[in-house]
């Protein structure tokens, strides 16, 4: 018997508050966000120390924070204010009683605090180190290892990746705390305090990769950079002959058949494992003489152009692609973008209209839509008024005293999901 569809996002009604910034709080609640949960990202006056990180729109907007907020709810508190901070610790415990963030400056927003004033309370907080301690992931990265084995091979200094790959991976812990710590409320009505450190994130991979393992066994053959090259198959970029560039992957025996005859080097690499007493059907061994391997393969690369490689590419196993720069998926590949189900328009205050992604996650044949960011306190009176119950005259008080900010009241953004076909 087949399932019937889901008629409400998965996480439909459940509540969060986010008080964070930069990059692996903001994604924790992006990522929540868009399977259904309502977000209420509580901004300073001013907005957050983000609010402007590169890129930036022509008119200075950050597309870099308009990216990592969408479809969320914002707003604006001085929390430098008691009052204010005490507004926020009302929204934690009478929205949904969960809080996660990134900080852990203001004792009324602690663990231990809101437990005080509702016993289910979830509290999810990112720290830097396991002490507590600060760090970021471009140090987080420094610490790990990664940057020495990342690079050309005759490059001798280290290489920080421009993907901020601990806070995107601390991003999706920090959701899986949270789902998790509300199916334990769910299932004994107890909350929780639940601790990321940023750096534990690195450490963790570099763990469950078996690269410190390999580094504690085999002190005597370390890890080098080496390009593109990937370690312990066969795998490189190659350049064709009008100059473009293919990332080629040949992990199976069955993929490496493929690439020796879509090459026509069945015969020549035979030769060439024999004299040199290697089994190119074992990866090892096809890792061990790469270079050998990737000069030949290299040759059948410079002496045909893109189409033609592509041609033949597509008429094998193997796993590929060609290199794309953003400006190439942004333009050349527009038309994909946009018959992409992942993709849509969204009218950003402040950019215009731009393709922004929705849930990469699909629940049968259902995918979050797409959505703005909030500009900064867009949604300050419609949360105070729905959540804290507070009246016209109130929240207008509030905001002559300053505890709050140029309030105006809007919509809750819808949270259904679209249907492809």
């Amino acid at each position: 018997m087949t399932s019937a569809l889901p008629s409400a996002p998965p996480l439909a009604g459940l509540r969060i508050v986010e008080l964070s910034s930069y990059v692996a709080t903001p994604l924790c609640g992006l990522t929540l966000a868009q399977l259904g949960a309502e977000v209420i990202r509580v901004e300073p006056v001013g907005g957050a120390p983000d609010r402007s990180r590169w890129p930036l729109a022509r008119d200075g907007s950050s597309l870099y924070w308009n990216g990592l907020n969408a479809g969320k709810r914002s707003i604006e508190v001085d929390l430098d204010d008691p009052a204010g901070r005490r507004l926020v610790s009302d929204l934690v415990v009478f929205s949904g009683g969960i809080l996660v963030t990134n900080t852990e400056r203001w004792q009324e927003l602690s663990f231990s605090a809101l437990r005080e004033r509702r016993q289910d309370i979830v509290h999810v907080l990112l720290t830097g180190k396991h002490d507590g301690s600060t760090a970021v992931d471009y140090t987080v990265q420094a610490g790990s290892g990664f940057p020495l084995v990342t690079g050309p091979r005759d490059n001798h200094a280290p290489i920080n990746h421009v993907l901020p790959a601990w806070d995107m991976a601390a991003g999706l812990y920090l959701a899986v705390a949270v789902l998790s710590a509300e199916r334990q409320r769910l299932e004994s009505g107890r909350g929780g305090e639940l601790r990321l450190a940023l750096e534990d994130v690195a450490l963790a991979t570099a763990g469950q990769l078996g690269y410190l393992a390999q580094a504690q066994v085999s002190p005597e053959t370390p890890r080098i950079a080496d390009g593109n090259s990937i370690y312990g198959t066969f795998g490189r970029d190659f350049v064709t002959a009008d100059g473009k560039r293919f990332m080629i992957v040949a992990l199976t025996t069955r993929q490496w058949r493929d690439l020796l005859r879509m090459t026509e080097l069945d015969e020549v690499m035979l030769a060439v494992g024999l004299a040199l007493a290697a089994d190119f059907s074992d990866e090892g061994d096809r890792y061990r003489h790469r270079e050998v391997i990737a000069a030949l393969v290299a040759g059948w690369f410079q002496q045909h152009d893109a189409g033609y490689v592509e041609q033949e590419l597509v008429k094998t196993r193997i796993l590929w692609s060609p290199y794309r720069s953003f400006a190439d998926l942004a333009a050349d590949d527009a038309r994909a973008l946009r018959e992409h189900p992942l993709f849509g328009v969204v009218d950003q205050p402040g950019v215009g209209p731009i393709l922004a992604p929705g849930s990469p996650i699909t629940l049968g044949q259902l995918r979050g839509i797409p959505a703005a960011a909030p500009s900064i306190g867009e949604h300050t009176s419609s949360v105070l008024a729905e959540y804290l119950e507070m009246s016209p005259r109130q929240i207008d008080d509030a905001a002559s005293r300053g505890v709050v900010r140029d309030p105006a009241p809007t919509a809750v953004p819808s949270r259904d999901l679209r249907r492809h076909s």
